[in-house]
């Protein structure tokens, strides 16, 4: 072996054990709604539901909702100029229930994204002191608002946001969706984040948002952030920037969602959001998903070539396969606590390239102005270097 060579596994080994070292303080950290005090007061809430063509789901999420043992709340959902027959299953659904508001979306202005200017809206028409902004594809158990109250005020938050459960359905979904929240969980040290005040160190997810109204207004709100694919992470950055508190639960027990219907659709999405997560700063980018390939690669060529005679003379066997199993305790960790099948553990080499496949196609079609979403083509952005 060379020192070079052998230096450079020590660093991946290293690498591996800091991001094993941040899985296991989140395991501590990262904490369930439901295991907080209830409590005594329960502010009047705002419940949003942007939705675009959602026959299909629209109906589950808003019945759960209605169905919230929640003593003061109210339930508004935008058809976002839907063309199926979203309009008409929430039309049928607010005959029912009066604490159901449908609203119609208003055109959408010039240098907004299509969700953003449906959210803005929703926030605008809402009358709560507290508002959750939650997704069309979303279900959630009856006491989900009351323990997710509970923890926001515990917590002393200005915005919460969670974990939830993924549902997964087809192997399309089962190949994509756990990698992202496998990169959330073992990059982003929640103990570190907590305590300062860095915008970069947060995660906010959009399928289930808790703002305190005046922490929304202080941020700007959607309009701030009205040309940002990924709104949610740009509204938990203001957040931290303004020094208001941020926090994020796992609500995974009480609120379930299907992220995307299939395979295409994941693909779609991630490349509608992932350089975006980046801020489009090229080098960053470039930097990250090409040692995120090496990490991933490296350790099982090696390990699968060694015994065979090949690149003894360069490598070193213990190394690579510590690193393997470094890889494969991230991912049963992380699996198992965000309520991924274990079975997709060994599997983490597959999912690891397609979502740097998807990576290089987020920069691609972010940077030729080809992606799109709910068939609405999204602007092209300018990168930068760094």
């Amino acid at each position: 072996m060379t020192p070079f060579w052998f230096r450079h596994q020590l660093g991946i080994v290293v690498f591996l054990g800091i991001l094993l070292a941040i899985a296991l303080s989140n395991l501590r950290t990262l904490r369930r709604l439901g295991t907080y005090s209830l409590s005594v007061r329960f502010p009047r809430v705002s419940v949003l539901v942007p939705a675009r063509n959602e026959e299909a789901v629209i109906g589950d999420c808003v019945r759960s909702l209605l169905a919230q043992d929640y003593p003061d709340f109210e339930v508004l959902v935008l058809d976002d100029g839907s063309t199926d027959g979203t309009g008409e299953v929430l039309a049928a659904l607010a005959r029912e229930d009066t604490r159901l508001r449908v609203l119609s979306g208003r055109p959408l202005p010039e240098g907004w994204l299509g969700k953003h200017w449906a959210c803005q809206q929703l926030a605008e028409a809402a009358g709560g002191e507290l508002l959750l902004f939650t997704d069309a594809d979303t279900v959630h158990h009856p006491q989900a608002l009351r323990l997710g109250v509970t923890a926001f005020q515990a917590e002393r938050a200005d915005l919460m946001s969670g974990f939830l459960r993924q549902r997964l359905v087809t192997w399309g979904e089962r190949l994509t969706v756990p990698t992202i929240f496998w990169c959330f969980f073992s990059f982003l040290p929640l103990a570190l984040a907590y305590r300062v005040r860095a915008p970069a160190l947060s995660l906010t997810n959009g399928q289930w948002m808790l703002f305190r109204r005046s922490a929304y207004e202080a941020v700007g709100g959607h309009a701030a952030v009205r040309t940002n694919p990924v709104d949610d992470i740009a509204l938990g950055q203001r957040v931290k920037a303004k020094g208001l508190r941020w926090r994020i639960v796992d609500v995974g027990d009480f609120v379930s969602c299907r992220m995307y219907p299939g395979f295409r659709a994941a693909v779609e999405g991630f490349t509608k959001n992932l350089f975006a997560v980046f801020d489009f700063r090229l080098a960053e980018y470039l930097f990250v998903w090409a040692w995120m390939t090496m990490v991933t690669v490296e350790p099982l060529a090696v390990s699968a070539l060694w015994p065979l005679g090949v690149g003894r003379d360069v490598f070193a066997l213990w190394p690579a396969l510590l690193a393997v199993g470094e890889m494969l305790a991230l991912w049963g960790i992380a699996m198992a606590r965000l309520r991924f099948p274990l079975y997709l553990v060994p599997l983490y080499p597959v999912l690891i390239l397609l979502l740097v496949f998807i990576a290089f196609r987020s920069l691609l079609w972010t940077v030729t102005g080809r992606a799109t979403w709910k068939g609405r083509a999204l602007p092209r952005q300018r990168m930068r270097l760094m």
